[in-house]
């Protein structure tokens, strides 16, 4: 998802945010390292030398693992930076929201609910992210790519809730508009030196969508 958007996060999954188990198992947890390990390396190099001139090969000698190995756990370079916890969490909570609630109002209730927890678990990985997003264009490119993803698991679930079919054309269309919001808030948000509250400026921006975009 954006909001910087398939992994647990560079810090762990953050108990506070339904969906996300507090205990994973031995074998999560060990995979859990490896992705943090390689993350922090991949920030930590990037912060240093920039994003161009960090390589998979830098990154996996940072982490003390295989390049193979960091390839297994990442498609791309960009995946590094993008991959995050919120898709599987937003799918849970969508879920859970009552079943005649309109989806736009179950949208902005849940992710005024996911966005406050990530940001106090993970703060400081948004802003890289968002940086990232802002000033690499791979990676601005990579997020919009991945976000078809995201759409997949939207027009699924709201299938469901509405009696329609994920392919039909008003989800379709639904799913394209609430992903657009999302999108643009985080460009804005990084543009603007992400000094404005972001939980704040999704609410708006969706507000203004059930709004009907008026200007």
């Amino acid at each position: 998802m954006t909001v910087t958007s398939r992994t647990p996060s560079v810090s762990g999954a953050p108990s506070a945010v339904p969906g996300i188990p507090s205990q994973p198992g031995l074998r999560e947890r060990k995979k859990l390292k490896t992705r943090t390990a390689i993350r922090r390396a991949a920030y930590r190099l990037i912060a240093e030398q920039g994003y161009e001139t960090t390589t998979i090969e830098q990154i996996a000698e940072a982490a003390e693992v295989s390049p193979s190995t960091v390839c297994r756990y990442f498609a791309t370079k960009e995946d590094i930076v993008l991959t995050d916890a919120y898709d599987p969490v937003l799918e849970a909570a969508l879920r859970d929201r009552p079943a005649g609630e309109p989806p736009l109002e179950s949208l902005r209730i849940v992710m005024s609910e996911m966005l406050p927890a990530f940001l106090v678990s993970d703060e400081e990985e948004v802003r890289r992210r968002t940086r990232l997003v802002v000033e690499v264009p791979a990676v601005r490119a990579r997020m919009t790519e991945t976000m078809s993803d995201t759409a997949r698991m939207l027009a699924r679930v709201l299938a469901e809730r509405s009696g329609r079919g994920a392919d039909d054309l008003v989800v379709r269309v639904f799913v394209a508009a609430a992903l657009g919001v999302l999108r643009e808030v985080t460009l804005y948000w990084g543009e603007h030196g992400q000094k404005d509250d972001l939980p704040a400026l999704v609410r708006q921006a969706l507000d203004a969508l059930e709004d009907g975009l008026t200007l």
